[in-house]
């Protein structure tokens, strides 16, 4: 699994992670699954490295948005 290395700073939120790297604020499970060793707290404290997991999108799922002459 790729990972993206994040050091904290003031005011991150999982979900505000969530938003930054997947573009979907719901979807900070899978950040907090990736490092369990962090206490779950509303707001992080700053200088945590934490490990984003990157998602792969499918084939056709990258394309899809492209209008049929790119694709």
């Amino acid at each position: 699994m790729k990972v993206i290395e994040h050091i904290t700073k003031d005011g991150d939120r999982w979900d505000l992670l969530a938003w930054e790297y997947y573009g979907d604020p719901t979807a900070y499970e899978n950040i907090i699954v990736a490092n369990p060793d962090v206490t779950m707290t509303p707001v992080l404290p700053s200088g945590i490295k934490l490990l984003i997991p990157v998602q792969e999108k499918a084939e056709n799922e990258a394309t899809e948005s492209l209008p049929p002459w790119k694709r």
